[in-house]
């Protein structure tokens, strides 16, 4: 399944104007469908739009573009699976992930002071919402600029076949 611009705008809490300079800078693609001249519309995966929360909640925080590019640079090759697991803490500047609670207790034993993005938390959102939006189905558009399957379209198609 795929969102279109609005879709992944509204549910992610940013306007369109973000998401445009995001995609045109390289720090969050549509994995679905890339636009191609005037008239094509870009169609964001389930991973594609919790990784626009990620960015959002980042930035709300105070946290630099230019470090926030880092931090979703490493997140890019994960699937949704993987990114489940994290909890992203920061110091203001810097963006770590963290697995367990061992490691941001070992964030939080240095004194500084940090704050912590719940990734589950954001997914768990996120499955919510996105759930009540229209999303348009991949193979509609085999043809036209597919990028690939994400994670979470790819388990749904294999359930209906």
């Amino acid at each position: 399944m795929g969102y279109r611009v609005p879709i992944a705008c509204q549910v992610a809490g940013i306007t369109y104007r973000q998401l445009d300079y995001w995609a045109r800078t390289n720090l969050v693609n549509p994995s679905i469908r890339t636009a191609r001249g005037s008239g094509s519309q870009r169609l964001y995966s389930f991973k594609d739009v919790l990784v626009l929360k990620i960015v959002k909640r980042l930035l709300d925080t105070g946290i630099s573009l230019q470090n926030i590019r880092l931090a979703v640079e490493s997140l890019r090759d994960r699937g949704v699976n993987d990114l489940a697991e994290l909890t992203l803490v920061s110091d203001g500047t810097t963006v770590y992930e963290c697995r367990s609670n061992d490691e941001v207790i070992d964030l939080l034993a240095g004194g500084q002071g940090v704050f912590g993005i719940a990734v589950p938390g954001i997914l768990k959102e996120l499955s919510g919402t996105i759930s009540s939006f229209p999303s348009e189905r991949i193979e509609e558009f085999a043809e036209d600029n597919v990028v690939g399957l994400d994670e979470l379209a790819a388990r749904r198609k294999r359930k209906s076949s």
